[in-house]
């Protein structure tokens, strides 16, 4: 019984159309024949023949060069132009920037110790000369103390009853 490799990925499988060759390596076959071949009939009258088929070779071998070249799946155009689109039409540095809030606070706080240190030392004066109101002095602030709420029961929550209670 006759033995068939079956390959294992199918994705890697490619249409064969004429010669065991692909669409695309037969369109870059026929670039390189449409160009080589004229190259080689211009020139084997003008200069020697083997160099005429030399610079034949050489006009052909970047048309075969992308007939079979493919890396990581992609062919070669495509490969060329990912390169254009990365090096050519996007930047090629792109600098990661951040905001630094704590230098922005720092500012903003030194700014209003400068504008208050301004403001007390107008106080200040203002109150040697005798023109600023004065400060009352024996009065104390109150302090509120918050009393217990009681519960829909009637009861104290006990949330309510942890503060410190005042003494009268």
């Amino acid at each position: 019984m006759a033995y068939v490799p079956v390959p294992k990925d199918l994705a890697n499988v490619k249409t064969k159309i004429f010669l065991n060759l692909t669409k695309r390596q037969l369109i870059f076959f026929s670039l390189a024949a449409v160009t080589g071949v004229p190259t080689y009939l211009f020139l084997k009258d003008k200069i020697d023949p083997g160099l005429a088929a030399i610079l034949m070779v050489t006009v052909m071998l970047p048309f075969f060069f992308m007939a079979m070249y493919e890396k990581d799946g992609l062919p070669f155009e495509k490969i060329i132009a990912n390169i254009i689109r990365q090096k050519v039409l996007y930047p090629p540095v792109r600098p990661y920037k951040t905001e630094n809030f704590y230098k922005e606070i720092d500012e903003l706080v030194k700014e209003e110790s400068l504008h208050g240190e301004k403001v007390e030392k107008r106080k200040t004066a203002a109150s040697a000369s005798g023109s600023g109101k004065k400060k009352q002095k024996g009065k104390k602030k109150k302090r509120v103390v918050q009393k217990p709420v009681p519960d829909k029961k009637g009861k104290r929550s006990k949330k309510a009853g942890k503060g410190k209670k005042k003494k009268k």
